[in-house]
């Protein structure tokens, strides 16, 4: 089971592992409903090194960047549920639009996305390859998304 940390403490965490010469994995995302996706996508992830830390956006960056709809659940509960998948060791809280100045200072081995990005559309390919990281695209798996299982909701509720 993972954990759920603050910046700081994450930090002195990763300083250890990378003693340890631990691959650490990142990846990030709102994480609102998971899903089937969503846990293929990360034990993927998780596959690809020792450690698996997932940045989540908070309320306000979710707020930001979905709409005010959203998220449907609390960055506490999200980032709780998330902790308790397998594959996950770590969850951090980040409040910009993208977790550009978090990586920059984790300086991930390796930072996970899925298919729907690439090197050119993704704000985080900079500060990974600055800090000697590389990017890893995930297939993305159709028709598991958190807009559908809404639509779905909404249609059933009519």
């Amino acid at each position: 089971m993972g954990e759920v940390v603050e910046l700081k403490q994450l930090l002195n965490i990763v300083s250890g592992l990378k003693k340890q010469n631990k691959t650490i994995v990142t990846t990030n995302g709102c994480f609102d409903i998971i899903h089937a996706g969503h846990v293929r996508y990360l034990k993927h992830a998780k596959e690809l090194g020792d450690v698996l830390i997932v940045c989540l956006n908070s309320d306000a960056s979710v707020q930001r960047l979905k709409g005010p709809s959203r998220p449907l659940n609390h960055q506490d509960d999200r980032a709780e549920v998330m902790s308790a998948l397998e594959a996950v060791n770590y969850v951090v809280v980040f409040d910009e639009d993208t977790p550009v100045y978090i990586l920059a200072k984790i300086k991930p081995d390796i930072h996970v996305k899925g298919g729907d990005y690439s090197e050119e559309t993704l704000p985080e390919t900079a500060v990974i390859k600055q800090g000697g990281g590389k990017i890893q695209f995930i297939p993305f798996v159709e028709g598991r998304s958190t807009t559908n299982i809404i639509n779905k909701i909404h249609q059933n509720s009519n």
